[in-house]
């Protein structure tokens, strides 16, 4: 549920808390950077914001085709429905509890327009083109099926007991890719995560993931002694020092990427997620920045989900 103090009007901010705690600066960072929709989110989480209310700012950036577009991801630009657009819709629906219903049913068939051949969905639909994207972001005329779009959105959806006919194929081949992947990067990792997280079969799911645990220690693709991180690899074309950390893995505690990790691996890395926060109250990014606005937008987005993250290990925040 979301946190205010007792009395605390909705959405608003409460003067009571401590002037400097973690929370009370991030506050202040989402209201002097955030768009409406991370300010609706922030007010929802942890001031008693209503869901009616996110889902209003959500609803901007809805298209007529029922996917989402209009830079709700910061780094693609333009009007154009995205299913990486579309992704973040539905994360943001599921952590208000409205991931469901005739919407979700209407954002399937969206889902399903703009599918691959193999029936998954690709990284960026070609409709982008022409549109400013980030240039690490390959825009293709016949793009490939790919796991970090495809992954997050069956997993959410079957978390969400949601049964549409695009589902069927689309879990097929989450399951074939996470079942072979072998050299890997940390956000592959990411979206196999979230789709093992969601997904119904829960003893193959944990199958999947002991392998996929063993895999992220033997390539070293999370950084387990922040103090030493210099010393891990960064993926190729990720950002210098584009480090990925436990808690990246395992964004809660149900999550299955908990068990890859120590409690002493996992509390260090939920102390280096403490100490990130910056003296203007939000959260850095990491991944290469390519234009100014990309970069301002989505620090407020990761402020939330830092916040969210250590909430769900029982961090303190004010």
């Amino acid at each position: 549920m979301p946190e205010s103090a007792p009395g605390a009007p909705a959405g608003s901010f409460d003067s009571r808390r401590p002037e400097h705690s973690r929370l009370a600066r991030a506050e202040h960072f989402v209201w002097l950077t955030a768009r409406v929709l991370e300010q609706r989110r922030f007010a929802y989480h942890f001031l008693d914001g209503s869901a009616d209310a996110v889902e209003t700012a959500l609803a901007a950036y809805r298209n007529e085709d029922d996917g989402y577009g209009h830079a709700l991801e910061p780094d693609l630009r333009g009007p154009v429905s995205q299913p990486l657009h579309t992704a973040h819709a539905l994360r943001v629906l599921d952590a208000i509890g409205r991931c469901g219903g005739q919407r979700v049913e209407r954002v399937c068939r969206y889902l399903s327009e703009v599918s691959t051949a193999d029936g998954a969905l690709p990284a960026i639909h070609p409709s982008q083109r022409g549109y400013p994207a980030a240039p690490f972001i390959p825009i293709v005329d016949d793009p490939p099926s790919d796991l970090l779009a495809t992954g997050p959105v069956v997993g959410l959806l079957h978390r969400n007991k949601v049964w549409h006919a695009w589902l069927f194929r689309a879990t097929d081949f989450c399951w074939t890719a996470v079942e072979g992947l072998e050299k890997s990067h940390p956000y592959e990792i990411h979206a196999a995560v979230a789709f093992l997280d969601g997904v119904p079969d829960r003893s193959r799911a944990q199958v999947a993931a002991d392998r996929l645990g063993r895999l992220v220690r033997e390539q070293r693709l999370a950084v387990l002694d922040p103090e030493r991180r210099a010393e891990y690899p960064v993926a190729p074309g990720y950002a210098p020092g584009e480090h990925h950390f436990p808690h990246d893995y395992a964004r809660v505690p149900e999550s299955l990427a908990r068990s890859w990790f120590t409690d002493e691996e996992m509390a260090r890395s939920l102390d280096f997620l403490e100490s990130e926060q910056r003296e203007d109250g939000g959260w850095p990014i990491a991944w290469r920045q390519w234009a100014p606005s990309t970069a301002m937008e989505a620090r407020p987005i990761v402020t939330l989900e830092a916040l969210r993250t250590l909430r769900a290990y029982g961090r303190a925040l004010d």
